[in-house]
């Protein structure tokens, strides 16, 4: 019975959730609801729409659909939010024929090569030509 009961506790104990390493414990707000204070939208016509929302905790939405070149909608738009340590983060994108191209500070991006690398690429490029 004992052996039984230990076996219980180890097991509960391993299933809780671990939240170390470098995320942390997860932000889920404070449970209250949050009011939308803006609203607009218009259509859908066809691909062609536009729609923006502001809600009282500092969340901005807004997006803007026009008609593509092979027929699906090309977005624009743009969202910000505030951190829960206080600043505000914000992304605005694009979504077209070409994929879903989000700019904002927030994304990481990789430093760029050295000269003496590109200089690598260009040389093996020209070996690959030449054969």
């Amino acid at each position: 019975m004992q052996l039984a009961l230990l076996v219980c506790l180890v097991a509960a104990t391993t299933a809780a959730p671990q939240f170390f390493g470098r995320f942390g414990r997860p932000y889920y707000g404070d449970g209250k609801h949050i009011a939308i204070v803006s609203q607009s939208q218009e259509g859908p016509d066809g691909a062609r729409f536009r729609y923006a929302f502001q809600t009282e905790n500092g969340i901005n939405v807004e997006a803007r659909g026009t008609p593509g070149s092979k027929g699906q909608s090309n977005i624009d738009g743009s969202f910000s939010f505030p951190f829960p340590e206080g600043g505000t983060g914000s992304v605005s994108y694009v979504a077209d024929e070409n994929g879903y191209r989000p700019e904002s500070p927030l994304i990481p991006t990789p430093h760029p090569l050295p000269a003496h690398a590109i200089e690598q690429i260009r040389f093996a490029q020209s070996q690959g030509r030449s054969g």
